[in-house]
């Protein structure tokens, strides 16, 4: 496994030449969101579909 500073030199390596500072930095956000999320997944921290569709459906009230 590679450490998370090769990580981020991996990203941002495979980056076009012309990628603006914004563009980079959503890029390892993006990353981190997925890390994050599959670390969520392993450790059993999600919900159903219906449940998250029960909470959108709530915020629109």
């Amino acid at each position: 496994m590679f450490s998370i500073k090769e990580q981020l030199y991996e990203i941002i390596k495979n980056q076009p030449d012309d990628s603006s500072y914004d563009e980079i930095l959503r890029e390892l956000a993006f990353a981190r969101m997925v890390r994050r999320g599959l670390a969520d997944s392993q450790a059993n921290r999600t919900i159903t579909n219906d449940e998250m569709k029960k909470k959108i459906q709530s915020w629109q009230k």
